[in-house]
């Protein structure tokens, strides 16, 4: 009998934007304010503060498998200076890269969510770091909780359905197919 696969959905909130580290290159140096991950397992979302970032990583290196969007270009570069282990060797799967191939362009989680879930964010990066910066760590824990919400949701739908769908300026709505199938992914059952 083979053991139930852990599959981790992961997103993480800075405490300095861009503009604060000398631009999108110094992305190490933006420190995690809070990261999110929710377990398939366990069937339960976790938060960590910075002070708790060595047990997210250890949480991530268990995984079988870790799911998210843009984690290759933001998330594992933010987290990457709290490690000796190269993140990059976890197995993830980055929904943002994989579409990006697809398209050529990069799509939004918010215009994603809004036209294949019908359902929106609750803020963007900017209006987590405003929060973070008055003190609001509870608004940055709900609002890094519902990405993380989204970006399961999201790949739920494209593997059920094998495609989602985006909004083009020149054809309206249109589906893009995924072929996130867990089993061809990486012989996962999600």
């Amino acid at each position: 009998m083979s053991r139930k696969k852990r599959i981790i959905y992961f997103d993480i909130e800075t405490r300095r934007g861009a503009e604060e580290v000398g631009g999108w290159g110094n992305k190490h140096l933006m420190q995690m304010a809070v990261g999110v991950i929710y377990d398939s397992l366990e069937r339960n979302y976790f938060t960590f503060l910075e002070e708790d970032v060595d047990q997210l990583i250890e949480r991530l290196r268990q995984a079988d498998l870790v799911i998210g969007f843009n984690l290759i270009n933001f998330d594992y570069p933010v987290l990457q200076p709290y490690t000796n282990l190269d993140l990059k060797k976890i197995k993830t799967f980055d929904m943002l890269q994989d579409i990006q191939n697809r398209l050529g362009f990069r799509l939004s989680l918010n215009h994603l969510a809004r036209n294949t879930l019908k359902i929106e964010k609750i803020a963007d990066g900017l209006q987590s770091l405003q929060w973070f910066k008055e003190g609001k760590i509870e608004k940055v824990i709900e609002y890094c909780i519902k990405d993380v919400e989204i970006t399961r949701e999201l790949f739920r739908f494209g593997v059920k359905n094998n495609h989602l769908l985006f909004e083009s300026k020149y054809e309206g709505l249109v589906r893009l197919a995924v072929n996130w199938d867990p089993v061809a992914l990486v012989g996962l059952q999600v």
